[in-house]
C-alpha cells in the first residue's frame, strides 16, 4: 500500500496525479456558457444522460429568445420542450421558479455579478435559492465562462472518492463537496479543480464501474481498499476447491 493511504491529501493527490497521467491533463472545458445559461444547463442535467439534457438544453435556446422569455411561458410548454430529460414535469415549475428567483434577488436576471465575489461567498448566494444544490453552484462556477475555482462532485467522482476511501461509506454527494475540496490544495486553480473533477469523473465512468469495477486494470489499485478487497475474494474464491455434485 501506498504510504498517502493513510494521510488524506497526500492520497488525493497521489490520485489526482494518476489519473492525470492516465486522461491527460489540462483537460479542455466542454463548453463555454455564460453563469445564468450554466445554471440551466445544471439543473437540467440532474440524474440524466449528457446527451438527452444537451437536446434539452438546445430545444430551450431554439423556443425561447432568451431565458426571460422562459419564465413568462406556459409551464407545460416548457415541460414538452424538455421532455427528454428526467422528470421534466418537475424540472420544467422548477427551472422557472429558479430564474425567477434569480431576477428578484438580484434585480435582473444575469449572473455575471457572482465573478466579483469570492467562491464560498458565491456559492452561498446561488444556495440560498431552493432547488440550488452544492453540486449546481459548483458546477455554474466552474463550468461557466467565470471560470472559478469551485469542485463539482457528481456521482461518478463519487464512487471513485468513496471506493478509494478518500471519504466515508455515508458521505451522500452532497457533504463531500467540502470534504473533498479541503483535501485538494487551497490555492489551486480553476483549472486545477477542474482537471480533478474531470479526471474521477471518467475513472468512475470508463474503468470504476458502479456494478462490475475494472479493478484488474486500475491503476488505483494499491491506494483503493474496496479493489483490494474485491481482488482478495476473487482471488479466495479462485483457490477455493470445486465441490462436486454427485451424479
Amino acid at each position: 500500500m501506498d504510504p498517502a493511504a493513510d494521510d488524506l491529501p497526500a492520497k488525493a493527490l497521489a490520485i489526482h496525479r494518476r489519473l492525470c497521467a492516465l486522461y491527460g491533463c489540462p483537460i479542455p472545458y466542454f463548453h463555454s456558457l455564460d453563469p445564468l445559461s450554466e445554471l440551466v444547463s445544471s439543473l437540467l442535467s440532474h440524474r440524466t444522460r449528457n446527451a438527452e439534457s444537451g437536446r434539452a438544453f438546445k430545444a430551450l435556446r431554439a423556443r425561447y429568445p432568451d431565458w426571460a422569455a422562459l419564465i413568462d411561458a406556459p409551464t407545460p410548454e416548457v415541460e414538452a420542450t424538455i421532455a427528454g430529460v428526467t422528470w421534466p414535469e418537475l424540472k420544467a415549475p422548477r427551472l422557472q421558479a429558479i430564474l425567477r428567483a434569480v431576477r428578484e434577488r438580484h434585480g435582473a436576471l444575469s449572473l455575471d455579478f457572482l465573478g466579483g465575489l469570492d467562491v464560498p461567498a458565491a456559492r452561498a448566494w446561488l444556495e440560498a435559492i431552493p432547488g440550488i444544490g452544492p453540486k449546481t453552484s459548483a458546477a455554474v462556477l466552474s463550468f461557466s465562462t467565470l471560470r472559478m475555482p469551485a469542485l463539482p462532485v457528481d456521482s461518478h467522482h463519487h464512487r471513485v472518492a468513496q471506493r478509494t476511501g478518500l471519504i466515508g461509506p455515508r458521505v451522500e454527494v452532497g457533504p463531500s463537496h467540502a470534504v473533498l475540496r479541503a483535501q485538494l490544495p487551497p490555492g489551486w486553480s480553476a483549472q486545477a479543480l477542474y482537471d480533478n473533477h474531470e479526471v474521477l469523473m471518467l475513472h468512475g465512468q470508463r474503468c470504476c464501474f458502479h456494478r462490475a469495477p475494472a479493478c484488474g486494470r486500475c491503476p488505483l489499485l494499491d491506494l483503493c481498499p474496496t479493489g483490494l478487497a474485491r481482488r482478495g475474494r476473487d482471488a479466495a474464491a479462485a483457490a477455493r476447491p470445486a465441490v462436486l455434485t454427485p451424479p
